[in-house]
């Protein structure tokens, strides 16, 4: 994938980089599967692996933990510096900072036999010093660029203090809202979040993995592989069973196209596949990701990953899960340590090759000298970035701005007016500096916390009275405060309300089975509708919520979701309509937990929903479809989308496999009288075929800004991606069936206008 300049080898090592070469080989068309690789070794690699030892060897495929810890055990420093002198250390992650990580660098360059440079890996989830919004909110934007600019800011101030890889973009795609992690990727659309997959891992690495070696970029890190959001009952690390066919129509198409945008690393994820965990799993880690896509990087356990085949039942010792990691494509073991204590007797017993063993460390270095590692193992202490510069704030503001979405607005209770002469702000969140959100880089949450709601509303509103009042704690377990609230309500014009999940409630090991807003914040937000003045409710979480009663009250609700450093300007900015919000949601929200899975790409079933049938598929005691669905967000402005039209209504199978296309075209015009942004989205739905389909899938979406009054066509090219499917078939079978397929343009996943392509 990647063409990159080799890099000359340290004086130690002898010889020079010769350039070509490469390790892999792959598939030319959608349905094809790339062949086994065969490409030898890059000269400079196999000079290397010939002077390596075993040991040596198997400390290339060790990383070891520094100083902060993301799961149980861990290694003393002590123990880190040791190996890293005796060469047997491949990477180091939790560390950073130009000194520290130069220091050790050095130990490893300096004093190893071979001088093999470590690789440095951080969280760097949404970013380092200038934290974005959660990646969740940022595919509310529906606008790519801006998960592009987080992942450029955050490489530029990550390379700058030593960290050469990020484990990040997360691309688990997942219907289950009680799932911690959801904060963390871009929810329940396999193409929506493929699309923010492959303009993070640009942004990281340059286009096609070009800039590796550059100053201000880092490798990336496909994860988790794979169908880790699959997790039954949204519990961390818990089971999942999936069919062949939804693995590879729901759950991998963000990896392979990340692969194709050239990702340096994919990391294995903890749960099991259909009965075989992840890490341990040949399929998906060779015989998918390796002989079929081609993939020419390495593969990183998660957080003790392998020596937890043992907790899963699948393997009978350390040694036995070294050996069934490695065997199935796992190439670095992060935090335990079963390969590097047991890989020589694997070995000399034959139960690892050295061909298999080889290969791995390969991979390693294969991106060592991609980064220019060898070269250039040091980064310049006197130029690393040590806070938020002002376009990095800027940026950060904007995107937290683009990416709030509008649930409901009724009379048009926003925007706010600037000219209000008494504004309250109430709830727990309204004076809080703590909306970065989950996996925020510890440095930036105590030295550039988020900003708050209180101080941007003042600051917006420079004239008006403005007063405060928390009513409940963040957990909403503190109600004593609600009269003082109300007092402040109705002294006020009007009352914004924020509310929400405090960030230590999502992420990793945070699952909830009540995912309503905690504690007493729903008596809050009651107490202040019955004063009767006008107020506004402010949504600050990592995941959907499920929305009681209150909806009802509420004239208008924005959803923020936790919106990193510029939280509160960025929340003031939509608030007071210095920015329209064009957000929609990637994710449905359920009307209760009872009703999860609840999702817009389901399939069909013999008995689809009536209201006049009870027996089809439906609740007693519940409207089939979510409290607000995927792709719904309201704007300042009103925005009509015409009926689609096809650039013909007839296109061959055989056509569209060859590459052929059918180009489907829409007006949107703004009829309000505001600027503002829209978003158009494009739905297939296959109505026969010979595996169930969804009711409808995303195949297309583009944000557009208008004026009062002007109107854009948008469009859209669909081809044999959209249009076919993956079999069960376990080798892979890609179809473009015959048949009629509705394809539907609008504003949702609602919507309702279409046309009908046939497919002859």
């Amino acid at each position: 994938m990647r063409e990159l300049r080799r890099r000359t080898l340290l004086s130690a090592i002898g010889g020079t980089a010769v350039a070509g070469g490469g390790l892999t080989a792959v598939g030319t068309g959608i349905a094809q599967a790339a062949p086994q690789r065969t490409s030898p070794l890059d000269p400079e690699i196999e000079k290397l692996l010939d002077r390596m030892t075993v040991e040596e060897k198997l400390g290339q495929l060790q990383q070891l933990p520094w100083a902060v810890s993301t799961g149980p055990g861990g290694s003393e420093t002590k123990d880190v510096e040791d190996a890293a002198r005796a060469g047997r250390l491949g990477s180091v992650l939790n560390i950073f900072g130009a000194k520290s990580s130069n220091a050790l660098q050095r130990m490893a360059v300096e004093e190893s036999r071979l001088g093999i440079p470590l690789l440095f890996g951080l969280d760097v989830i949404h970013g380092l010093w200038t934290t974005f919004p959660i990646p969740l909110a940022q595919a509310s934007s529906f606008d790519p660029e801006v998960t592009r600019r987080d992942a450029e800011v955050s490489a530029k101030e990550s390379r700058s203090n030593g960290v050469h890889w990020t484990f990040s973009p997360m691309m688990d795609v997942t219907h289950e809202p009680r799932w911690g992690r959801i904060a963390e990727g871009c929810g329940e659309d396999p193409y929506l979040t493929t699309a923010f997959a492959v303009a993070k891992v640009e942004g990281y690495q340059g286009e096609k993995g070009s800039g590796l070696d550059a100053k201000d970029r880092i490798a990336a890190c496909a994860k988790h592989f794979v169908a880790y959001g699959g997790a039954e009952g949204g519990r961390d690390y818990n089971t999942v069973d999936v069919s062949e066919s939804r693995l590879r129509n729901h759950y991998l198409p963000p990896f392979k196209a990340a692969l194709d945008a050239g990702v340096a690393t994919v990391m294995a994820s903890f749960n099991t596949i259909s009965g075989v965990p992840a890490h341990g799993n040949s399929h998906t880690l060779t015989d998918i990701l390796y002989k079929q896509w081609g993939f020419d990087g390495f593969v990183v356990s998660d957080w003790n990953g392998v020596d937890e085949l043992i907790a899963h039942g699948f393997a009978e010792d350390g040694a036995d899960a070294a050996r069934l990691a490695l065997n199935a494509g796992v190439d670095m073991e992060m935090a335990s340590t079963d390969l590097a204590k047991h890989g020589k007797k694997l070995l000399s017993s034959g139960r690892i090759s050295e061909k298999r063993l080889d290969e791995a460390v390969a991979r390693v270095l294969r991106l060592k000298f991609d980064l220019g590692l060898f070269e250039n193992p040091y980064v310049d202490e006197d130029a690393a970035i040590d806070k938020p510069s002002a376009g990095a704030r800027k940026a950060a503001r904007e995107t937290a701005a683009r990416s709030m979405v509008l649930l409901k607005n009724d009379g048009k209770a926003l925007p706010l007016k600037k000219s209000a002469g008494s504004i309250a702000v109430v709830g727990p969140f309204g004076d809080s500096d703590d909306l970065l959100g989950t996996w925020t880089f510890p440095g930036a949450t105590k030295n550039f916390p988020s900003g708050k709601v209180l101080a941007a509303v003042k600051a917006a509103a420079p004239r008006a009275k403005v007063t405060y009042a928390k009513g409940v704690d963040p957990e909403g377990t503190d109600t004593g405060g609600i009269p003082a609230a109300v007092a402040a309500a109705k002294d006020a014009d009007v009352t914004v309300v924020v509310v929400g999940e405090p960030p230590a409630m999502s992420g990793e090991a945070a699952a909830r089975s009540d995912i309503s807003l905690p504690g007493g914040q729903e008596k809050l937000i009651a107490a202040i509708a019955g004063t009767g003045k006008p107020f506004v409710v402010v949504l600050v979480n990592g995941r959907p919520l499920t929305i009681g009663d209150w909806l009802k009250s509420a004239p208008a609700v924005l959803e923020a979701w936790h919106p990193g450093l510029e939280a509160g300007n960025a929340i003031a900015d939509v608030l007071f309509g210095e920015v329209a919000p064009g957000g929609k949601l990637p994710v449905s929200f359920p009307r209760t937990v009872g009703q999860i899975p609840v999702h817009y790409n389901h399939e069909s079933t013999g008995r689809p929903y009536s209201a006049d049938n009870k027996y089809t598929s439906k609740y007693l005691d519940l409207p089939p479809d979510p409290q607000f669905a995927f792709g719904h967000g309201l704007s300042y402005t009103d925005f009509e989308i015409g009926e689609p039209r096809l650039s013909r209504e007839r296109v061959s199978a055989h056509a569209l496999r060859e590459g052929d296309t059918v180009e489907v075209s829409v007006t949107v015009r703004n009829t309000g009288e505001r600027a503002g942004d829209e978003v158009v989205q494009l739905y297939v739905h296959d109505i026969a075929a010979s595996i169930t389909q969804p009711v409808r899938r995303l195949r297309g979406f583009r944000r557009v800004t208008l004026e009062p009054g002007r109107s854009k066509v948008v469009r859209f090219q669909l081809g044999a991606d959209d249009l076919g499917f993956w079999t069960n078939a376990e080798s892979g079978e890609f179809r473009v069936e015959e048949g009629a397929v509705d394809i539907y343009v609008g504003n949702s996943s609602e919507a309702e206008d279409k046309k009908r392509l046939t497919i002859t």
